[in-house]
């Protein structure tokens, strides 16, 4: 077998290991904070139809979940911007890689935990009634047996729903399916259904705000649990910003800002743990 020349070897060795090294440098990507902080901007996807927590006043961004990415932002050096998007379809452009964080907040949950990462809790998500106010049919949840009801569709809420209403004695309507609550609540407003079941900070903060026309079902019938934001589980591309967001959350729950801002907008706040417990629900 014959040689190769030594010039010839040397310039095929200088090709490979210029390959190699383009290869290297090419191979390499920006993890999402990175690619962020290049930007300027963040781009979190959420559904503005989630009073007090994100929702549109006009025209503009408000609620929990902005003021806290108002402040992570900060943390971050970038700005925030918001896509608005129907709920159901947030979680699936989060996996199609769309986008890399989601702010709803969602209620975090065994199946999802399962499926996504979570960030710190930000708030409770125990999930409770509001009726039409001036019912007197309906003192407590289990008053709900054989009416027809409200949930949102895709929701944590709505899981919990169902499965309360399929220990209650009788024969129920299958529970309607809203894209959005504003059109639960405007359906319960008109009498068209007799209770909705959401998150007790968000009917609590929808109450207050239109005491002659909604009123709260008490107790709570769901299992205590809590909000959080999300990504997605496992990515080396997303876990970098969400690090960055557990350390500006940590820091404003500690601070006592973060227990400001949910009294802000829930007129009371909430101990929320420093991580994300097991879920019960």
């Amino acid at each position: 077998m014959s040689r190769m020349p030594i010039s010839r070897r040397t310039t095929l060795a200088a090709a490979l290991a210029a390959g190699t090294a383009g290869f290297h440098i090419g191979s390499a990507r920006a993890d999402a904070l990175s690619k962020a902080k290049s930007a300027g901007k963040l781009v979190v996807a959420t559904e503005l139809h989630f009073a007090p927590f994100h929702f549109s006043e006009g025209g503009k961004a408000v609620g929990l979940a902005t003021d806290i990415f108002e402040q992570a932002g900060k943390d971050m050096g970038v700005a925030i911007e918001f896509l608005d998007l129907p709920w159901e379809s947030v979680l699936p452009g989060l996996e199609a890689k769309r986008y890399d964080m989601v702010a709803g907040p969602a209620t975090i949950t065994k199946a999802r935990v399962a499926r996504y990462r979570f960030s710190a809790p930000i708030a409770e998500a125990t999930v409770a009634l509001m009726k039409k106010a001036g019912d007197n049919s309906i003192q407590k949840p289990a008053d709900i047996a054989g009416k027809q009801l409200g949930g949102g569709r895709a929701t944590a809420q709505l899981a919990q729903f169902q499965a309360y209403v399929a220990t209650l004695p009788g024969t129920t309507p299958p529970i309607k399916e809203y894209v959005s609550f504003s059109e639960a609540y405007a359906d319960l407003a008109a009498g068209r259904i007799a209770a909705v079941a959401n998150s007790f900070p968000n009917l609590a903060y929808t109450v207050k705000q239109r005491p002659n026309v909604f009123a709260l079902v008490e107790p709570p019938f769901g299992s205590k649990s809590y909000f959080g934001f999300i990504t997605r589980k496992d990515d080396p591309d997303t876990a970098p910003l969400m690090d960055a967001l557990d350390a500006s959350i940590g820091k404003m729950r500690t601070s006592g800002q973060l227990a400001e801002m949910q009294k802000k907008w829930f007129g009371v706040s909430f101990d929320v743990p420093a991580q994300a417990p097991e879920p019960v629900v």
